[in-house]
This record gives C-alpha cells, sequence and structure tokens, in this order.
C-alpha cells in the first residue's frame, strides 16, 4: 500500500497532546471499547467499479443481528477514518422496504473468495465467524476519497459495493495485500468451500439491483420557510 499523503495542519501541540491524555483517563469510550474484531476487504464505488479500495474495518456487535464498523485506509495508528459499513443479517435485510435494498451489497463471495478475512487470526478460528459473515448484507459509504489523492474527505460520501464474481478484483491490489499480511486468497477459497450465503440465495435488489449507483447533491425547498437561515454579504 502506497504511503499516504501528509493531511494539511500543524503538527498536533505539546499542550493538546496533554489536554488529550487527560480526557482519556476520565471519560469512557464505550462505544469505541466495544470494538472487538479487525475485518479487512475491498469495496469499489457504487458507480464505478474501477476504482478500488483496500478497507480495514474495525467492527462491533449491537446484537446478533446486526454489526458496525469504522473503516480505515490501513491497520496502522495514522490511518484515516474513511467510512462506515452496517452489517445485517438476511432476515433483517427481508424487511428492508424495497427501494432500500439496493444499497446492500451481499457478503457471500467476498467471504468464499477468500479476499474477506482477519488479519493475524488463525484460519479454523475466523472462519467459526466469517460463516455467519457469509450471508449477511452490508451498507457502506466512503467519505475520504483516498483512490484520488485527496488529502481531506472532499465531496459527498459515496455509496460503496462489494465483489460478487471472480475477475473483478484488481490483480495488483490483491497481490499487494496477500503479500503484506502473509494470506493467500486462493488457499482459503478452498478452506471456506463448505460455507453457504443467504438461505433464500442473494436477493435480486441486492448489490445495486443491477445497477449503478452515485450520491450527488440537489436542491430542494428548505423546510419550515422561515428557518432559513440568512446570508450576509
Amino acid at each position: 500500500m502506497a504511503t499516504p499523503p501528509s493531511i494539511p495542519g500543524e503538527p498536533t501541540q505539546t499542550g493538546t497532546a496533554l489536554t488529550d491524555t487527560a480526557a482519556s483517563t476520565i471519560q469512557s469510550f464505550a462505544p469505541i471499547n466495544k470494538i472487538h474484531q479487525h475485518l479487512c476487504a475491498f469495496h469499489f464505488y457504487g458507480h464505478d467499479m474501477t476504482r478500488q479500495v483496500e478497507a480495514h474495518h474495525f467492527c462491533s456487535h449491537q446484537n446478533e443481528d446486526v454489526r458496525q464498523c469504522l473503516i480505515y485506509d490501513s491497520p496502522e495508528s495514522n490511518a484515516r477514518l474513511i467510512g462506515v459499513e452496517y452489517l445485517i443479517t438476511e432476515n433483517l435485510f427481508l424487511t428492508l422496504p424495497d427501494a432500500e435494498k439496493p444499497l446492500w451489497h451481499s457478503h457471500e463471495y467476498e467471504v468464499k473468495s477468500g479476499m474477506l478475512f482477519l488479519p493475524g487470526v488463525p484460519g479454523p478460528v475466523q472462519r467459526q465467524d466469517l460463516d455467519k459473515v457469509c450471508k449477511t448484507y452490508g451498507k457502506t459509504f466512503h467519505f475520504w476519497q483516498i483512490d484520488r489523492g485527496d488529502e481531506l474527505p472532499l465531496g459527498l460520501p459515496q455509496l460503496m459495493m462489494a465483489f460478487t464474481r471472480d475477475g473483478q478484483l484488481n490483480t495488483t491490489l490483491a497481490q499487494d495485500v496477500e503479500k503484506r499480511f502473509s494470506v493467500s486468497f486462493e488457499e482459503e477459497r478452498m478452506n471456506r468451500a463448505y460455507m453457504t450465503g443467504p438461505e433464500h440465495g442473494i436477493h435480486p435488489l441486492a448489490n445495486g439491483g443491477g445497477k449503478g449507483l452515485k450520491t450527488e447533491l440537489r436542491d430542494t425547498d428548505y423546510k419550515p420557510v422561515d428557518s432559513v437561515p440568512r446570508i450576509f454579504v
């Protein structure tokens, strides 16, 4: 993975660091402390499969049917927070309105292909949980378009998707991750052959419903009208 560009701004001052240290000894970080799992995977922009990024998910369980993940561009201490993903079981996915379903992607291929993995976790251990992930759906937005070299999170959050068949993931990107994390996607593919996806099969409206999806901004009426902020020039 290429060295991330430097982020604009002054280096953290000693006073700021001291305040952070003091706060960390007093405050509770309960939501963050619930994070129990690191998943490495790949996403592509919902409107452009040629734009593919490595995505490190740091996830917590809300319950057996819902997980939520913070997504970073690497597992290092200087990693940039680039997005979020929610994972839900098939049972919950089937309750969603049809208009909502295209925003969610399936995980069956990601898991069974071996390209989604838990760095550093022994294969037999991670496969116990990935057998569950294989049956889930995810909804992902990225805020920081690092593939463009953006130094800050510019533009609108973009809907991301996951791969669904062979030949879609950039070979160079895949090989780079395999080398850095000492994993073999092909070996894991064979080890995961017994796994199955959603009980009712992948829903036809999932994964964009077979269409490209892009987040765009449009003007609309401001409600209530009398609350429109004044602009001073």
